[in-house]
């Protein structure tokens, strides 16, 4: 985004009573609620497990949770997104509706938490946060606000708990995916993730796998990333990995019905992403010769993502033969809030877009994918 349109953004949004120039309604895919403090983490967890927490704090896979090097990470917000009143950014629902829910005509915004229960290597902490995070999400967020929806946050790494977590959730509407971090202990497409991907196809729940700074391994196939940079650029290498693991490990012939979303990973990499793969089928199918389909033929028909980070190459031309090529139905708006890379709905996709089509990509696609209506 060039500093002339940054600048106009902070001015927008930064007013007292910003407001949305189309009139448009979104549909926001990727809000990211915090906490207060980690009192109030612990204050969703049993008592066994607060004391846990003060003893021996919360050991996880990453040495990003907690350390934070990377500038971004520690501090990477939205100047204009620290609450009035205290607290992180996102860490205020009345502020969060000011300045995005109301402003922006978000019809329904997806909660996005960065649960420690991904990555907390205790099998017993990591199933408490789970719940936690996910009594908080209906306590602060959702039952104060019903624009609001959530992901089902589990201990991905520990299927039984997991699914304990689901059942404990079956028939809540008010989570409409359940959240998986991409860089999983083993690929994506293992088996031991197999009864998660039951369990969501069962309840008609996508399974959401945001690109972040967290989870059991880094975003690169060599370790730890020097820089920010790195690490940022790499969002998008743990979802290209997750997703040919989930094709070429047969997930989608087990679990038809299956919807997987990739979240803040961009999608300009699908496209030659895709090709690869269809080349690499060509030449050894016959070593997975149970594979019922073509790999471009498993992303059409199970595969969303959502927009934000969007790669815009110099020419807007070249944005429209790519989403031309994805398909405008497989796209999903976010925001990324309070993140400093937000996305405005107003600045974002700056290529002709039919009404029919901006509908689809702000709204339409997203209601349908969630059964919002």
């Amino acid at each position: 985004m060039s500093e002339q349109v940054s600048d106009t953004l902070t001015r927008d949004l930064s007013g007292a009573t910003p407001v949305a120039r189309t009139g448009q309604p979104v549909v926001d895919c990727d809000i990211h609620p915090v906490y207060r403090s980690p009192e109030d983490m612990a204050s969703y967890l049993p008592e066994r497990w607060r004391q846990h927490v003060r003893d021996f704090g919360v050991q996880t896979a990453s040495p990003l949770v907690g350390a934070l090097p990377y500038p971004r990470i520690a501090n990477g917000m939205r100047r204009d997104s620290y609450p009035p009143t205290g607290g992180p950014p996102a860490s205020d629902l009345p502020f969060l509706q000011e300045q995005l829910l109301d402003p922006l005509n978000i019809a329904h915004g997806i909660l996005q938490p960065l649960s420690g229960a991904h990555t907390a290597l205790h099998p017993g902490l990591a199933e408490a946060m789970a719940t936690g995070t996910n009594d908080w999400q209906l306590d602060r967020w959702i039952e104060p606000d019903a624009r609001l929806r959530g992901s089902l946050a589990i201990a991905q790494e520990d299927a039984e708990a997991a699914l304990r977590e689901i059942r404990r959730r079956e028939g809540d509407r008010r989570f409409v995916q359940i959240s998986v971090s991409p860089r999983t202990m083993e690929p994506a497409g293992s088996k031991r993730y197999w009864p998660i991907f039951e369990a969501a196809e069962a309840l008609g729940l996508p399974i959401s796998m945001h690109s972040a700074a967290f989870g059991a391994r880094s975003n690169t196939g060599t370790g730890w990333t020097s820089f920010y940079i790195e690490e940022h650029f790499a969002f998008s290498h743990g979802a290209q990995a997750a997703l040919a693991s989930m094709i070429f490990g047969g997930v989608f012939d087990r679990f038809p019905k299956l919807k997987l979303i990739l979240v803040e990973g961009g999608f300009g990499w699908l496209p030659p992403t895709v090709w690869r793969m269809e080349r690499e089928f060509d030449r050894y199918r016959t070593e997975l010769p149970d594979l019922k389909r073509r790999p471009a033929e498993y992303v059409r028909d199970h595969l969303w993502l959502t927009t934000q980070p969007v790669e815009e190459p110099p020419k807007s031309s070249q944005l429209s033969d790519l989403i031309d090529w994805i398909g405008i139905d497989r796209l999903l708006f976010s925001t990324d809030y309070p993140h400093w890379d937000f996305d405005h709905p107003d600045y974002a996709f700056r290529v002709p877009l039919t009404p029919e089509q901006r509908a689809k990509l702000m709204h339409d696609n997203a209601v349908e994918v969630f059964n919002l209506a």
